[in-house]
């Protein structure tokens, strides 16, 4: 991406000092700040799915259904973010698709283990809302994504 959005002369301005500062800051890494925005998005959609199932047709008082409340917010959270991350974060021209969606999906089950894990803990163990484990969960789980993407699944050859 071109700097070409950074905004010249005008100095004085204070919106055009703000919005060169802003994109000042995102030209420095501009893969982290795609990722945040990815996985912002990627939370949306992991939280709706898991609000309209335990809102419609899953009770997340029931420790299994919970869990499968879980798992149904996981699958779309998971191909929405493979999606984003591979054209937009990390700009993956690896041909081998196939390989590269196996490692992504490899990895994201050792988040969902992980969310799994934090949401029977803050959920059932300690008796919080269900909504609060949630929200808790995602950004632990948005961190280590990150990581296992950036280490495991889109690396530079």
């Amino acid at each position: 991406m071109e700097k070409k959005l950074i905004i010249k002369g005008h100095d004085k301005n204070p919106f055009v000092k703000f919005w060169n500062w802003g994109w000042g800051i995102y030209y420095k890494n501009p893969e982290v700040w795609n990722y945040l925005i990815v996985g912002l998005l990627t939370t949306v959609v992991s939280l709706v799915t898991y609000f309209i199932a335990t809102r419609t047709f899953l009770d997340p008082t029931d420790e299994l259904e919970l869990q499968i409340a879980n798992i149904v917010s996981w699958v779309f959270a998971v191909a929405f973010a493979y999606i984003t991350n591979r054209i937009f974060v990390f700009k993956s021209k690896n041909k081998n698709i196939l390989s590269e969606l196996t490692k992504f999906i490899g990895s994201r089950v050792l988040s969902l283990i992980m969310d799994m894990l934090i949401m029977l803990i803050i959920v059932t163990v300690m008796g919080f809302s269900d909504i609060i484990g949630k929200v808790v969960s995602q950004v632990v789980v948005t961190i280590a994504n990150y990581i296992l993407s950036k280490l495991l699944v889109f690396t530079k050859k």
